[in-house]
């Protein structure tokens, strides 16, 4: 099962995604912890998967912490977190999305989520599940004991050995992740009807038509 999810790209369309899961038993784990600020200097994406949880992976030298559970050897391909309470709350930096799915995770369970990191992860195709309290627990108790989790996109539901549960997703975002799409490739799938919309805008008010490069082109003298 680990093997099935290693070999699927975050980009790469799937219902299913299935394996051993790790635990992160902390609530409010907010999204300075999951991608520090000094981990944002650069002007790309490239490299924050060195950033992703640092303070819990490493110690105040950077020696790594060997009883963090990503950091034992048997989390080593994890592809799913279970997370506590409010993942994912604090600042609105779309790094702690990226930064996950640059480590290889491609979705989190938790009993809620920040609102801000909920709409990104689910717009860059990071898996968010929400379950009960209980449903967590065992769901926890389940990885603790290296059984598989599999999250069913499709059918909507997270099964392990003692979880058989349901969750909810928009359409939208369900659309989204079946079809493997972000929200720039959702918006192109609307294409013929936002070129419909600009034409009879434009037969109705041309006078809108281009206005801006128009305005520009007389600006500079050229018209």
């Amino acid at each position: 099962m680990l093997e099935k999810i290693k070999n699927n790209s975050s980009s790469s369309p799937s219902a299913v995604l299935e394996g051993h899961a790790a635990s992160i038993r902390i609530d409010n784990l907010d999204t300075d912890q999951i991608m520090p600020k000094q981990f944002l200097h650069g002007i790309d994406k490239a490299g924050l998967d060195r950033g992703l949880l640092y303070d819990l992976r490493f110690d105040a030298t950077g020696l790594v912490r060997p009883d963090f559970v990503l950091n034992r050897p048997a989390y080593a391909a994890t592809r799913i977190l279970l997370a506590g309470a409010n993942f994912g709350c604090g600042s609105s930096r779309e790094h702690a999305v990226w930064g996950l799915q640059q480590y290889g995770i491609q979705a989190v369970i938790a009993p809620s989520f920040g609102e801000i990191f909920y709409s990104n992860a689910m717009n860059n195709r990071l898996m968010l599940v929400m379950l009960s309290e209980d449903q967590m627990a065992r769901l926890m108790a389940d990885a603790d004991q290296q059984g598989a989790v599999c999250i069913d996109v499709q059918a909507m539901r997270v099964k392990s050995a003692s979880v058989d549960a349901p969750f909810t997703l928009s359409e939208r975002h369900r659309q989204m992740f079946l079809e493997g799409l972000d929200v720039v490739g959702l918006s192109l799938t609307y294409q013929d009807q936002i070129h419909a919309f600009a034409q009879a805008h434009w037969a109705q008010q041309p006078w809108v038509r281009d206005v801006a490069a128009l305005t520009a082109a007389r600006l500079r003298g050229a018209v």
